[in-house]
């Protein structure tokens, strides 16, 4: 690399840094300010707002309720509270502001189009009360995706309750213990390949099963013939596996090309084969995953078809279900009569009305503002926009992975190209130097980190997603950052094991932070 590296930008030379940078009476560095706490901020005992005449006088209704002690909250200003919150909101990095890099998340720019749908009057505005008359609509919103969620995985039916992936997950297994019941047939295993997913065997695990590990090829991916032995334990008559979990595209950013063979000896015994459809939006209008041989898959609409990611939520994971599952989905369901008019199926015994219904995932039928979001983003993609979507995310992370496997080690490099995400390891840094230290060195670049230490089957993993809506001039940004932090991990430069240098916070004692957490202020 020389000075000017791929996107014709020059990085800055003889900048002073912070340790040696003077210091200001406030704390602040220019426009990056340094924020107190809330309790710093106010007092305690005081009150932003003006109230006319006394307080009333609390219900006794209250009775033991009634706080017996002050809220010991301090008072703000708003001026106070609302320059509080907007300085705390500039110290986060978010996909509007540069690439999001975390690996297996897909955090990629959501379309503000879909934004303006999901909050236009009938759909923000609805009560999941309100009378199904009076919600046709939106009903019509919600069978719609489904109807495109079906087409688009080649499944039969979809449950769309579940509200995030862990939730999918969940409810997949729910159905397929479902169906096992109905036949009498009590298995209590599920098989877990090494690159799946990490929530795959924690929901076994939740679901009452018993949880074994499949290991992978040398080439990062699922080693049938062992799967293949451990389906054979006992013969097809007597088999203990209730279903395998597998992830595809999987963790390693490499697609399953034996997944066909191995859900049909997974089907050959009786179980049933549970996809992990987090990483749809690497094959998303090219693969379908019911040609594949897959009885369940969770969507994270929040990954494939643009719903905001993070913070908590509200997140959407439906479920597309095979022929074979379809009896056992969750309630409420929509159904369709003759004349078009919607209604909702919300008792599992009302006669035909799926009476094998294993139950509820949640209160209602889902998230009205992922659904909206998500269907106008297919709608407006069509079938070629969402081709190249797949298209374009699989070609940005191998330009990642082929611009850094000369600095970085790509453990499956070797293996031909990945999918929608790059993997590299530590492996070649200075002794002392590890995937950390590179981690926090790209915070001083101004990104904010990919994914580390995971996958658990490389040792010190770095998992890059790039995602399909970042433009060549962002990538080799990004890229000319990544070796230049790779170069210096290897040479051992001092300067990156104390980054970042150029945070509001210094690099932290991350365990000791999780382990032992201050939760309270204490004045002084």
């Amino acid at each position: 690399m020389n000075d000017l590296n791929p996107a014709g930008w020059r990085p800055a030379m003889g900048v002073v840094g912070a340790d040696e940078a003077p210091a200001t009476f406030t704390g602040n560095r220019a426009l990056q300010l340094e924020e107190p706490l809330l309790f710093e901020i106010g007092e305690l005992g005081r009150c932003g707002v003006d109230f006319d005449g006394e307080a009333s006088a609390p219900m006794p209704e209250l009775g033991a309720f009634l706080r017996a002690a002050p809220v010991d909250l301090p008072g703000l200003s708003e001026p106070e509270a609302v320059r509080h919150y907007t300085r705390l909101s500039r110290q986060n990095y978010a996909i509007d502001l540069g690439l999001f890099p975390l690996g297996s998340c897909t955090m990629k720019h959501n379309p503000r189009l879909d934004e303006k749908v999901a909050r236009m009057p009938g759909f923000a505005d609805i009560h999941p009360l309100q009378p199904v008359q009076t919600v046709q609509g939106a009903l019509k919103v919600i069978n719609e995706l489904a109807h495109w969620l079906i087409t688009l995985t080649g499944m039969h039916g979809v449950a769309m309750t579940p509200k995030a992936g862990a939730h999918g997950e969940l409810c997949g297994l729910l159905c397929i213990r479902a169906a096992l019941e109905a036949r009498g047939d009590a298995r209590q295993v599920v098989l877990v390949p090494e690159s799946a997913h990490g929530t795959n065997p924690a929901t076994a695990a939740f679901a009452g099963y018993r949880v074994e590990t499949i290991p992978a090829t040398p080439a990062g991916r699922v080693d049938r013939a062992a799967l293949e032995a451990r389906l054979g334990v006992g013969g097809p008559e007597h088999s203990d596996v209730a279903a395998v979990m597998i992830t595809n595209p999987n963790t390693c950013g490499l697609f399953e090309s034996e997944l066909k063979a191995i859900a049909d000896a997974v089907h050959a015994v009786g179980a049933f084969v549970y996809c992990d459809g987090a990483n749809f939006n690497a094959i998303v209008g090219r693969v379908r995953p019911g040609d594949l041989g897959v009885d369940a898959m969770h969507i994270n609409l929040h990954k494939t078809f643009s719903t905001p990611h993070g913070g908590g939520g509200p997140g959407s994971g439906p479920v597309v279900l095979s022929e074979a599952l379809c009896p056992f989905g969750p309630l409420p369901f929509s159904e369709l009569h003759a004349d078009g008019h919607l209604t909702l199926v919300e008792e599992e015994t009302a006669g035909e009305r799926h009476p094998q219904a294993f139950g509820r995932m949640s209160a209602f039928h889902g998230q009205m503002g992922m659904f909206t979001r998500a269907l106008a983003y297919i709608l407006s993609h069509g079938a070629d926009g969402l081709l190249q979507v797949s298209g374009d995310a699989v070609l940005n992370a191998n330009y990642i992975l082929r611009s850094l496997d000369d600095v970085l080690d790509a453990p499956f490099g070797a293996a031909g190209p990945c999918m929608h995400e790059a993997l590299f390891s530590d492996a070649g840094f200075a002794e002392g130097f590890s995937t950390l230290d590179l981690a926090k060195g790209l915070i001083d670049e101004g990104f904010h980190p990919m994914t580390v230490y995971f996958p658990l089957v490389v040792h010190g993993a770095m998992l890059i997603e790039p995602t399909e809506t970042e433009s060549k001039a962002a990538l080799d940004q990004f890229i000319g950052a990544m070796r230049s932090l790779a170069e210096r991990g290897k040479a051992g430069d001092p300067a990156l094991k104390s980054a970042p240098h150029f945070a509001p916070r210094r690099r932290l004692d991350e365990t000791l932070a999780a382990r032992k957490p201050k939760l309270t202020w204490a004045k002084g």
